[in-house]
């Protein structure tokens, strides 16, 4: 609701700033410190979520295949598994790309220390690697794929499948449990420091209208209209959430200026960017719900103790 007398809403809302600036402050100082770590909380969770969705886009399944299939049979399984209504692609890595990213994992010593041990042999099976189009489903296109005759026939271990496919099961599970809990404690945190913050203004606002009873009941005594003495009250939650949210912003926007080429520094492996629409939608949001918490705050306020 808008105040139907802005200047004079205004006035009395700095007056109050001015004879209670203690009280004011405290409320300012917790929606900024509410609001910049639900911020951070939101920012750093965006962040995560991209690096697991990162991981998650590498969960893929490796089938190892017997070095005396049938170069037909794989083809045809190939083309099948890639028909699967939840596969994305299916490549088939030769037994001498094995040996290559073998040797990419390992160190140069470890891995020329290895192949010279090998004498000329390469012990790795050539595979089929499945990536998948949503990474959820990789526990029951791996159950398929073992049940799969066809599979079967050409498998590293013909006589038990399973051993033959390959999706780190307990990684995997690991993984999406993560990130499953890293949701919901994003939820609740967010939903606790913002009812923080709106507890803190609603008492603010209620010290506020006992300190301005007996002004408020000579108002009423005169005619003013509800909205006029709602007024500098509104007034002052909006002020209140607006300082509070606009340094939370910039608190936030610097902190990340200074941590963000750090990590990157620190951490070239994983990419930490984050998007201009996600740094935006942030702050605006930031700011329009520290003014929802200053406005609601204010009202539930009056509407108890005014009966306005």
């Amino acid at each position: 609701m808008v105040p139907s007398n802005i200047g004079y809403s205004l006035h009395e809302a700095f007056r109050h700033f001015r004879r209670n600036w203690s009280t004011v402050l405290g409320a300012i100082v917790t929606i900024f410190l509410s609001l910049f770590v639900i911020g951070m909380f939101v920012l750093g969770s965006v962040m995560v979520g991209n690096l697991v969705g990162n991981v998650e886009d590498r969960v893929t399944i490796q089938a190892f295949l017997s070095d005396s299939a049938d170069k037909t049979a794989v083809t045809a399984l190939e083309k099948k598994v890639e028909g699967w209504k939840n596969v994305q692609s299916v490549t088939y890595k030769s037994k001498e790309q094995a040996l290559n990213e073998y040797k990419k994992t390992m160190s140069n010593r470890n891995a020329s220390d290895a192949v010279a041990a090998l004498d000329g042999d390469n012990p790795i099976p050539a595979s089929i690697v499945i990536k998948l189009k949503n990474p959820q489903n990789v526990e029951s296109v791996a159950k398929r794929l073992i049940k799969d005759s066809d599979f079967a026939k050409v498998a590293d271990n013909s006589s038990n499948p399973s051993a033959s496919v390959q999706y780190g099961r307990e990684t995997v599970e690991r993984l999406f449990s993560v990130t499953y809990y890293l949701r919901i404690a994003a939820i609740v945190l967010v939903a606790l420091l913002a009812f923080i913050a709106f507890v803190f203004i609603n008492n603010t606002i209620r010290l506020a209208i006992s300190a301005r009873r007996r002004e408020i009941a000579i108002m009423r005594l005169v005619g003013a209209s509800n909205g006029f003495i709602r007024g500098p009250f509104m007034m002052e939650g909006l002020l209140e959430a607006l300082i509070g949210s606009v340094l939370a912003v910039v608190a936030l926007n610097a902190g990340l200026s200074v941590v963000m080429p750090k990590l990157q520094t620190s951490l070239k492996f994983l990419s930490f960017n984050l998007p201009t629409n996600v740094l935006v939608g942030t702050y605006v949001g930031l700011i329009v719900i520290g003014m929802l918490l200053g406005m609601f705050g204010s009202m539930i306020a009056m509407r108890r103790y005014l009966k306005v």
